[in-house]
């Protein structure tokens, strides 16, 4: 949370607002007659009306995020603040009862490991099941409609503190992700005539850092080239808000180019509005105190009324905090901001409300029928299992891994081996159960010795004799540690990448006893795992991340082969010298002769482990289904393009791979295919993700066909303007991070423009 997130999550429980949601009388109330209640007219009509009965004192009252509403008109007041990162999270606009109904609510993994199962289907299931439990929460007064989710700032840097919450690094990956999760969400693509709830595509923009080397998120200002804030910090947002036509966006912290992101007509209006069609019943909001931060500490305003009449005027219609209602009044005095601009930002939050059915009757909407036998159900359950076991990779195996069916007593060691509440990670709610590792291992049938051996941080070695002395008598030594949230969480990033503590000082002590050693790393962010990947004495390595309600069991399934592993890295683990070589503040992705570049797509080093590594217990062979042809025709491709929602999004061709399960476990795969080339601007990417899916099931000697479309947009750069252009040259596609197949095809003809990026003439870049 921000500097005064905490005083404004007790403010708002404190009146009451997260347990006393009503719905407007539309009935008999004073808005009965008002065309706000009148069904057969479109949103913005209704919301037009009922914000022409407002005064200019209840413009303003409204426009922060814990809004009073209208108490002379009907009108209740409304918290706008709930959350729904991986699951109905606690926040000022969800209250869980202490007991019975809406006590908990499902808690899937983070989206750090979400990302790793490369499973959009999933994902869509995922984003249903929160949004039916959030809707579900809401009809008994126990959460709004719009939740501040998701997070889709790409994890360039490692030591992010946030980038547990977002699914990876690459812009494809996420643009995908973040289409499902909101499809899922809101009850389908622009769904009519109700969204079930409201996502908030968030930090808009350029936002990937807390707190490092005296540089706070407060006042950071992002400085990136528009080729960059194109071709990679804004195709997830562009997925969600153009494409996926979510319901809120937010604003971020820090400034881009100078301006902070909240005042930045740029961003707001130019991209986000007229670019990609960010239509008028859709609201934007601040991230908590974002708007005070333009006038301290970023001192883009010589006055706090100015800086709330510079994010009024931007676009921003809703402050997380008060300092709207506190100097919105100064700055409408001074004719620093008009009444319209003030009525404007409240027809897009009731506008919004329009669509959610807030001021319809309830036997008229699906939705409004939900209730505490929506939430938790079985199906939830097993897809919280589900995403876990998808996500999580085996990094490493010698064949130790699944685990004989010989050995059955195991030493459980680590500050994970019992971890339940830390299985969430940030942003979490009341979880229905916490299986642990130690009871995931206890479910499969293990006789376990647990110890806890060692802190994450702790340079105690107290209990390491315990913890050797359970692996000298156990068959199986599995030690289960990383980093958590004392390491990596919201205000707080790494300085280092390196394990923490003296986690491997014990590890090294545990592979000396000469058992089989299996080493589970836990966290979002990465560690270096040089020690572990070169150590023949390390049988096995996994990376569980935050695998959520039922991680444990998810995690031991694997190690005992009930599940086979699938999942693929979704960052590139770096090695540990990587943080001395490019400082976080660093927005260029292309590397330069002070930095190596950024995430694999310009990384010059050798990483630890690849972007998109994951091992199985079976090997595949693969095959094309049909062979692709050997040269396009750029200008037949834009022609065949042209009935396309938007060019980019036009079909290039699906590449068919027959993917065969050449061993003796039933496995899934991962179908990653790459493309590279000497095209385009220079210096050339190492190579990009055009399309993945996921294969489900392979049994032993079974086929399945991989389907991998790839888009125009898929294969195309961005030129120094942000414009994505398709390039005549020489391609390649391949298969996996290691190129398991390969096809070379030509582009012919004359390059062609796919978008016309808007151009900043404003900001300290231009």
């Amino acid at each position: 949370m921000g500097r005064s997130k905490l005083a404004l999550f007790a403010s708002a429980l404190s009146v009451g607002y997260a347990s006393a949601y009503s719905f407007p009388d539309c009935e008999s109330g004073p808005l009965a007659f008002n065309p706000v209640c009148d069904l057969s007219l479109d949103p913005i009509t209704r919301a037009t009306a009922l914000v022409s009965l407002f005064t200019v004192d209840e413009l303003i009252n409204n426009t922060d995020s814990t809004a009073p509403g209208v108490p002379r008109l009907g009108l209740p007041a409304y918290q706008w603040w709930s959350e729904g990162l991986h699951g109905v999270a606690d926040s000022p606009g969800v209250n869980f009862s202490t007991s019975g109904p809406f006590s908990y609510a499902t808690s899937f993994p983070q989206p750090i490991i979400m990302g790793a199962a490369f499973d959009d289907e999933l994902i869509k299931s995922v984003g249903a099941i929160v949004g039916t439990e959030g809707r579900a929460f809401n009809n008994y007064g126990r959460a709004g409609l719009d939740f501040w989710t998701p997070n889709i700032n790409p994890f360039k840097d490692p030591r992010w503190g946030r980038g547990q919450e977002t699914p990876g690094e690459d812009p494809y990956h996420l643009a995908q992700y973040v289409y499902n999760l909101v499809i899922g969400l809101q009850g389908g693509l622009d769904p009519e005539p109700y969204f079930q709830v409201v996502s908030t595509c968030k930090h808009f923009a350029g936002y990937d850092l807390e707190d490092w080397d005296g540089n706070y998120r407060y006042g950071f200002n992002a400085v990136i080239t528009t080729q960059d804030l194109s071709e990679f910090y804004l195709p997830s947002f562009q997925s969600c808000y153009r494409d996926a036509k979510v319901g809120a966006a937010m604003c971020s912290y820090n400034a881009v180019n100078g301006v902070p992101s909240c005042a930045d007509t740029y961003l707001l209006q130019d991209i986000l509005r007229d670019f990609w069609g960010f239509t008028q019943d859709r609201w934007i909001t601040s991230d908590c105190d974002a708007v005070e931060n333009i006038y301290d500490p970023h001192n883009y305003t010589a006055t706090p009324q100015q800086a709330v009449a510079d994010a009024l005027k931007a676009g921003t219609d809703i402050d997380c905090g008060t300092f709207y209602s506190e100097w919105l009044p100064t700055a409408y005095n001074e004719s620093l901001i008009t009444e319209t601009e003030l009525r404007t930002a409240l027809i897009h939050q009731y506008s919004s409300l329009v669509r959610l059915g807030y001021f319809d009757p309830a036997e008229l909407q699906p939705y409004r029928q939900y209730n505490w036998n929506n939430v938790d159900t079985p199906e939830a359950q097993q897809l919280a299992y589900q995403a876990a076991a998808e996500g999580i990779v085996l990094l490493k195996n010698d064949g130790t891994l699944p685990l004989s069916s010989s050995i059955k007593n195991i030493a459980l060691i680590g500050p994970w081996a019992n971890a339940t509440n830390e299985m969430q990670g940030n942003y979490f709610g009341v979880a229905p159960y916490l299986i642990s590792p130690l009871m995931g291992a206890m479910e499969d049938g293990y006789n376990v010795t647990y110890v806890f051996g060692t802190n994450i941080t702790s340079n105690d070695t107290s209990g390491f004799a315990a913890a050797v002395a359970a692996a000298q008598e156990a068959d199986a030594v599995i030690y289960a540690g990383g980093i958590d949230e004392t390491v990596e969480s919201e205000g707080n990033d790494r300085n280092y990448i390196t394990w923490p503590g003296n986690q491997l000082d014990l590890v090294a002590e545990l592979q000396a006893v000469g058992k089989p050693l299996i080493v589970v790393q836990f966290g979002g962010g990465q560690v270096d795992d040089t020690t572990l990947k070169g150590n023949a004495s390390i049988n096995s390595l996994i990376w569980a991340g935050y695998p959520g309600q039922s991680g444990g069991q998810a995690l031991f399934d694997i190690i005992s082969g009930k599940v086979a592993p699938a999942g693929r890295l979704p960052v590139t683990q770096y090695p540990a010298d990587y943080v001395y070589e490019i400082p976080m503040t660093d927005m260029n992705l292309r590397p330069n002769a002070t930095s190596p570049g950024r995430t694999y797509k310009w990384y010059t080093g050798t990483p630890v482990y690849a972007f998109g590594s994951g091992e199985h217990y079976t090997t595949f062979s693969y095959k094309w289904a049909q062979s692709p042809a050997s040269s396009y025709d750029i200008q037949t491709l834009i022609e065949n393009g042209k009935y396309a929602a938007h060019l980019d999004l036009a079909p290039f061709t699906t590449f068919e791979i027959d993917v065969t399960n050449t061993g003796k476990v039933t496995s899934d795969y991962v179908s990653l295919l790459f493309v590279n080339g000497t095209y385009g601007p220079t210096p050339y990417p190492n190579k990009s993700l055009a399309a993945y899916t996921r294969l489900h099931n392979l049994a032993p000697g079974a086929t399945s066909t991989a389907q991998l479309a790839v888009t125009l947009g898929s294969i195309a750069r961005a030129d120094t303007y942000g414009n994505m252009w398709v390039y005549p040259g020489s391609y390649e596609v391949a298969l996996d991070t290691t190129g398991e197949l390969t096809y070379e095809f030509q582009l012919t003809g004359t390059a062609a423009q796919l978008t016309q990026f808007p151009q900043d003439t404003t900001s300290s870049m231009s």
